[in-house]
């Protein structure tokens, strides 16, 4: 019994054949149908087992006469058999497990993760360029090692539902949300007292909803081995924290890190937010050494120890790797300007005065509460729209209570957060402000001026955007319009609406919506061939929008340049069909905020990057740098129009902030390069990746297979396939039913096999549903009758003008057991393979895998040969591969030391990790005997 239940072994049982699979007791033995997919693993629990089910060891049936067809079936058995692999040779375990072929840039990650013994990695890629991707590659390939069992992805709570989809999707896990909207039925499943954390293997969790002291030590004492941290710029101890608890969320993963066994893995976009602290913060959770290290130190030792744990790369490093382009869009950026109407520039006028009254005398900024602030926010209100402005007027107005002491602290109150979409600050900011009874009537009729403002002819803000709208709804974009504001979104999707076809679907959504509300917005948008999406920036980070917008207007100008970053990276990022993303500004021309923000800011930054190719973060609150400059706003109006006008320089109009906005920028510049300079990992060589992820490609299959498995076999089966512009349709009438449900049921599909996938196309990749039911019914078809379809060939004898002497190929899989040293981890990997000899006898001469693979590929029948004829090669070649035999086993042998090779050329790519044992499970399967006649 132990000799024949070994890992890779044919068994027969229960009047089936099955391979043994790697167990994790011994009194288990798990088996797989022979031919059946990983779902359909059986355990046996062999201390019970019936007396009746006895185990017999087994070989796969050699093909014969009765096997006998049309040779053109054969390439099908061939990618068949690779695409149904689950278990693929080579050193990445989870390739053939994920649902898309990893570019090599990707892989960088893994191979990092795999050099530590825990892995604790902080991923900081540029916004699209595929964070979540390589997360999931390196999920899949610790669970395919057995090193981890359980995993929980902790993100922000309107990020969860994107997860799981990704998941699902990805790597076909289904994963369980945990928040608070969901956690009660999910504890109604418990089968006893433990804790959902405990029961669920695979979890998505709101960090709000663990973050709290209750939900937290609970969730820590069941913490799965494997944590990914999304958006893990917002878990980074403040600046001036005396301790961990004072940012809960930081306070969390603290605690989680504080395992050293704890696989955590941290991803953000945007990791330096300007203050080294913080930064260094995120770095402390992966090695606390790390928190205490100086970015500014020359000591290298300490950069490149943090290097091991840290990866930012650019879309600059990795656009064209290994010349293999990269599919971002073109990023098409373009500044609008526009000037406002008459009777708008008399009412900012009117504003103005009264904002600079109230800044008269106070010179000095004290915390939130100064006039100064209150004045600049509600310049900036009104600019944005004339509803945010009279919210604004009518809330200071209708004041009903002092809020007392919770807006002081010592931060700019102007800069927006980056998950703020509120103008609530500001306005509590003008609630706060003593006025006199003259400021309250001036307000009073400012209040009653704004409303005469409202609608497309009044403000040429808005009639800016609608054109520009109605534009790109023309030329086939569909658009998000980013607002700072909710009433401004608000107000502009009511104007649009009203003014665009009514064929254009235009949706609004601020944070006022639940999570749940926006993700239906959006997912039923998709189905509008013209939508319109106006949105604050609770959109701005994180959640995926490629597949249904492909351009951006920034309505209101962000004073944070790393907002732009964010709201353009929802549509320009891997993923995205269309070839040119269009991203436009509007700004007023003659508006003092939005000329100096554009010039100074949006315009510097953007010129220094590129000019070097690095992304300048600011802090969020960076006082030196925005006191410097929206001061200008206020003392100095004129000087600051006039000084826009100019190219990027800072002439004398800026000679009081100059020297400080120049001195901080130039900072920033230089911490970004220092950074990228050591984080790009550009040092890891990409040709050795690019080579295993090839060997992966011809072992399982790349997406020439997956098109070819799909159409010659939807055309095997008696269904059509057509060309239909950048994909196909298949038409399912006759398929078996199964397969047409695994394409949605509908008569026609139009499918892709290309990603980014066009718009109204199925993507379909190898591990999609459809392919993995195709495979399995087409082999079926080489080993038993299934009604009216035709057999698939196991041995076939073609005349064929592709070969000079007789020539006999040989398909065959090759199975092997992959054994860690000193680790009881056994994983088993197949390889299909190609083998033959031209010629008979002990002189004939042998043919390499390539040169089998063509002639498979290519070789073409001349004359039909008669039944009988074939029948009698087939049987004369029995004898003919008796003498060969010897060197086709020997071969299996050297395929199971090419392997054992292969994992060495990785040990030495990872370093770190134990040899591999690789051990070839004999003999081979045949699948296939095919004889050439010339």
């Amino acid at each position: 019994m132990k000799h024949i239940a070994t890992p890779g072994k044919i068994i027969r049982l229960r009047g089936r054949r099955w391979i043994v699979m790697p167990s994790p007791d011994k009194d288990l033995l798990l088996a797989k149908p022979l031919g059946g997919t990983d779902d359909e693993i059986t355990g046996i629990f062999l201390p019970l087992q019936v007396a009746g089910d006895k185990i017999e060891e087994d070989t796969f049936p050699e093909p014969t006469v009765d096997d006998l067809g049309d040779f053109s079936t054969a390439r099908l058995m061939f990618d068949a058999s690779r695409l149904s692999f689950r278990n693929a040779s080579g050193p990445f375990r989870c390739t053939a497990k994920l649902s898309f072929r990893p570019r090599s840039y990707q892989i960088v990650p893994l191979v990092m993760a795999l050099k530590q013994d825990v892995t604790r990695l902080l991923i900081a890629d540029d916004v699209g360029i595929g964070k979540t991707v390589e997360a999931l590659i390196i999920l899949k390939e610790l669970m395919e090692r057995g090193e981890i069992k359980r995993f929980a992805v902790i993100c922000l709570p309107h990020l969860c539902e994107q997860w799981q989809k990704e998941l699902k999707d990805k790597l076909d896990i289904e994963a369980e949300i945990i928040r608070s909207s969901t956690v009660a039925s999910l504890e109604r499943k418990l089968p006893g007292d433990g804790s959902v954390f405990q029961h669920y293997p695979y979890q998505v969790i709101s960090i709000d909803y663990i973050k709290s002291e209750r939900k937290k030590n609970i969730f820590l004492n069941d913490c799965p081995e494997f944590v990914i941290v999304d958006e893990a710029h917002t878990c980074a101890k403040p600046k001036d924290a005396k301790s961990p608890s004072q940012q809960q969320r930081y306070h969390l993963l603290h605690q989680i890190a504080k395992n050293e066994q704890q696989h955590l893995l941290l991803l953000t976009a945007t990791p330096h937010s300007g203050k080294d602290e913080e930064f260094l913060s995120l770095l402390g959770l992966l090695k606390p050494e790390f928190e205490k290290y100086s970015l500014d130190s020359k000591d290298q030792t300490s950069k490149r120890k943090i290097a091991r744990h840290f990866i930012q790369r650019k879309r600059e490093n990795i656009k064209r790797w290994l010349k293999e382009v990269t599919p971002f869009p073109e990023r098409e950026s373009v500044e609008v300007g526009y000037k406002l109407s008459p009777t708008y520039a008399n009412f900012y006028n009117e504003v103005y005065k009264f904002a600079r009254g109230l800044t008269q005398g106070d010179t000095e900024i004290q915390g939130a509460r100064g006039k100064y602030w209150a004045a600049l926010g509600l310049l900036r209100g009104i600019m944005s729209s004339p509803q945010a402005g009279y919210s604004m007027l009518q809330s200071r107005m209708q004041k009903v209570k002092d809020l007392g002491d919770e807006l002081l602290y010592d931060e700019n109150p102007v800069i927006e957060k980056l998950e703020s979409d509120s103008d609530h600050t500001l306005t509590e900011l003008l609630d706060q402000t003593e006025l006199t009874s003259d400021e309250q009537s001036d307000l009073k009729y400012l209040a009653e001026e704004i409303e005469k403002l409202f609608g497309i002819e009044k403000d040429k803000k808005v009639a800016t955007a609608h054109k520009i709208v109605a534009d790109w709804l023309k030329e086939g974009y569909n658009p998000i319009i980013f607002c700072k504001y909710i009433e401004t979104a608000k107000y502009v999707g009511e104007i649009l609406k009203a003014e665009l076809p009514k064929s254009v679907l235009v949706q609004t959504i601020t944070s006022e919506l639940p999570d749940e509300q926006r993700k239906e917005i959006i997912e039923t948008m998709k189905d509008s061939p013209k939508r319109v999406l106006v949105a604050t920036d609770c959109l701005s980070e994180g959640i995926n929008l490629q597949d249904a917008f492909n351009s951006i207007l920034h309505y209101d100008l962000p004073w944070n340049p790393n907002r732009i970053e964010q709201r353009e990276g929802r549509v320009d990022r891997y993923g995205q069909r269309a070839a040119t993303v269009k991203t436009y500004m509007v700004w007023g021309e003659d508006n003092p905020i939005d000329a100096i923000v554009l010039k100074v800011l949006i315009r510097k930054v953007r010129d220094i990057q590129r000019s070097t190719g690095v992304s300048i973060s600011l802090g969020e609150d960076n006082r030196s740098i925005m006191d410097a400059v929206l001061k200008e706003v206020l003392l100095d109006p004129r000087g600051a129009l006039a000084a826009t006008q100019q190219q990027i320089d800072f002439g004398d109009a800026f000679s009081r902030s100059s020297n400080t906005i120049t001195t901080e920028l130039e900072e920033a510049k230089r911490k970004a390069e220092n950074l990228r300079s050591i984080f790009a990992h550009e040092s890891v060589k990409p040709e050795e990746i690019e080579a295993d992820l090839r060997k992966v490609d011809e072992a399982i299959g790349d997406v020439q297979s997956v098109e070819h498995i799909v159409r010659a076999g939807v055309v095997h089966l008696g269904g059509k396939v057509e060309a239909d512009g950048p994909g196909y349709k298949v038409y399912t009438a006759n398929l078996p039913v199964h397969l047409r449900d695994a394409l949605g049921g509908r008569e026609i599909a139009r499918v892709s096999f290309d990603s980014p996938t066009p718009e109204g196309y199925r993507y379909i990749g190898r591990n999609h549903n459809f392919v993995e039911q195709l495979c399995q019914f087409l082999l079926s078809l080489a080993f038993e009758e299934k009604g009216h379809y035709s057999r698939i060939a196991r041995s076939a004898v073609i005349k064929t003008a592709n070969v000079s002497k007789k020539t006999t190929l040989i398909q065959f899989r090759v199975r092997n057991v992959i054994k860690e040293v000193n680790s009881k981890n056994e994983n088993i990997s197949e390889e299909m393979y190609l083998w033959g000899y031209a010629g008979s006898g002990a002189d004939a001469e042998e043919l390499d895998y390539t040169t089998c693979k063509q002639l498979l590929f290519e070789a073409q029948s001349t004359v039909q040969l008669s039944p009988e004829r074939q029948a009698a090669m087939i049987e004369n070649e029995k004898d003919v591969f008796t003498v060969q035999k010897p060197k086709f086993l020997q071969l299996a042998e050297q395929r199971a030391e090419a392997l054992v090779e292969a994992h060495g050329q990785f040990k030495k790519l990872v370093g770190g990790r134990s040899y591999e044992a690789v051990h070839p499970v004999l003999p081979p399967d045949i699948l296939g005997v095919y004889v050439f006649i010339p």
